[in-house]
């Protein structure tokens, strides 16, 4: 995954310029900016991310906006370190279709405490179309409750 630097704009790694793990590395997706309560990502769209109906698979979809509302309660400032948290819920309603160009997914926390947070994302297409909307609720895992979290 990588970082966007707010000052410079340039994208900065948070995994050692490795590729992204399993199934992150499948989907394909670059993350945009992530920042506290707030992360971005995007997809191209490819024609593995598609359905038998030729439009975006909401698996992909879904998958895409539980990454990024976790992302939103688990931003870690700190170079070489992360954040975790699972999924207790995630509620999506799919509200349109695309089947080409590039998807933006954003998410942000909106309330939580020590170790539960809940974030509200959604999915729009490359001309502004609303593709998707969520909202889950994440636990944050054993050893990254604080800011500097674990080590990658």
């Amino acid at each position: 995954m990588t970082e966007a630097n707010t000052e410079t704009g340039q994208a900065l790694s948070i995994s050692g310029g490795r590729d992204l793990p399993g199934f992150h590395n499948l989907l394909g997706y670059r993350q945009v900016s992530w920042e506290q309560d707030e992360a971005v990502i995007e997809l191209a769209l490819k024609p593995e991310h598609l359905n038998l109906g030729g439009v975006i698979h909401g698996g992909v979809l879904s998958s895409l906006l539980d990454i990024v509302l976790a992302e939103a309660g688990t931003y870690c400032p700190f170079p070489g370190r992360m954040r975790k948290a699972i999924t207790l819920t995630l509620t999506t309603t799919f509200t349109g279709q695309c089947s080409a160009g590039v998807i933006t997914v954003t998410g942000r926390k909106r309330a939580g405490g020590s170790r539960i947070f809940n974030s509200t994302g959604e999915v729009r297409d490359d001309q502004g179309n609303l593709l998707a909307i969520a909202e889950g609720t994440f636990r944050i895992r054993s050893g990254s409750e604080k800011p500097e979290g674990v080590p990658i």
